[in-house]
């Protein structure tokens, strides 16, 4: 006991307001003083006092466990923040922001988080970006395409035929950043074909003019900056027939209103034989969805896309929808 400074801020809040309120992080501390008689309740849930003839024992433990309480609380009270997890996070976050080097333009928010939070894996909250200054955290997210013949990427540092690259490698991927430091598309897209799985994403037939993107489940932030440079063409979306496609179709839609949902009418035809049971949530938007997706919700079941890549009718259920 006593050895996180979780359960020394316990110590140290109930010495400096009398008082101590029991908070999730701190449980086994709470609990351990609320059974000393040092302390009293107040009255008030999970609230305990300090008795405050039992001070001078509070002092000397806190004195024996945490030598530079002293020091800690002095700087806790010059920064005006108390003597609690969240006022020590913010004392530390400040100290981390005075120690940062000169930063460059962009870092990747793992790296950010290493130098303005706990750890790499903390969150960057508001007060952790502003510490960051011009430095922007990116995601560093990338989106996979297979482009139609003609679409260039133009960038600051050059420009590039995307197909040509293709033509070698069978795809191409754009990173965040460089969406981020002004890259533009030229040439003509026909319609963009946004497919949720790897497999269904490679196996597609090409379509003449088409720009076939993989969007990952929910990591989207990449392929919003694609659309965003594209222009004004039919985007659809092409995914699984289960609860979280259904959220994923919603989740893009509310950024691009006029997204059309791939659900051709032979797609029913696999029902009796691939059909997968599922749990459909009452709570799931499904109002303007289209009827298979309402009668699988009906059923409990779900379809994958992966069957219907090599259907010879996908092509042109395709090109029907522009």
């Amino acid at each position: 006991m006593w050895e996180t400074l979780e359960e020394r801020l316990v110590l140290l809040e109930l010495l400096v307001r009398g008082s101590l309120r029991r908070r999730r992080t701190q449980t086994s501390a709470y609990d351990a003083l609320a059974e000393l008689p040092w302390t009293r309740a107040t009255g008030r849930r999970n609230e305990i006092a300090l008795v405050v003839q039992r001070r001078p024992e509070l002092v000397a433990l806190i004195g024996r466990v945490w030598p530079e309480w002293g020091e800690e609380l002095t700087e806790l009270t010059a920064s005006g923040l108390p003597p609690t997890p969240e006022g020590w996070g913010k004392l530390q976050d400040a100290r981390r922001a005075g120690r940062l080097p000169t930063l460059p333009e962009q870092l990747n928010r793992r790296t950010a988080a290493a130098l303005a939070a706990p750890h790499s894996k903390a969150t960057l909250t508001e007060r952790r970006l502003t510490a960051l200054g011009n430095t922007k955290a990116m995601h560093d997210g990338s989106v996979r395409l297979r482009p139609p013949k003609g679409l260039v990427a133009r960038t600051p540092r050059g420009a590039a035929d995307l197909a040509a690259i293709a033509a070698v490698l069978g795809e191409v991927a754009i990173p965040e950043r460089a969406f981020k430091e002004g890259l533009t598309l030229e040439g003509t897209v026909r319609a963009v074909l946004l497919v949720e799985n790897l497999g269904a994403w490679r196996d597609l037939p090409a379509l003449e003019g088409w720009l076939f993107a993989h969007v990952p489940g929910w990591d989207t932030a990449t392929v919003v900056l694609l659309l965003d440079r594209v222009g004004r063409v039919p985007v659809i979306h092409f995914g699984d027939l289960d609860p979280n496609g259904v959220r994923i179709f919603l989740h893009l839609r509310m950024r691009y209103p006029d997204m059309r949902w791939f659900v051709p009418s032979f797609w029913r035809e696999l029902i009796d034989s691939n059909g997968l049971r599922a749990t459909w949530s009452n709570d799931l938007d499904l109002g303007d969805s289209p009827e298979l997706v309402r009668e699988l919700a009906h059923q409990g079941l779900w379809l994958e896309q992966e069957p219907l890549v090599v259907d010879s009718r996908i092509a042109t259920a395709l090109e029907a929808m522009l």
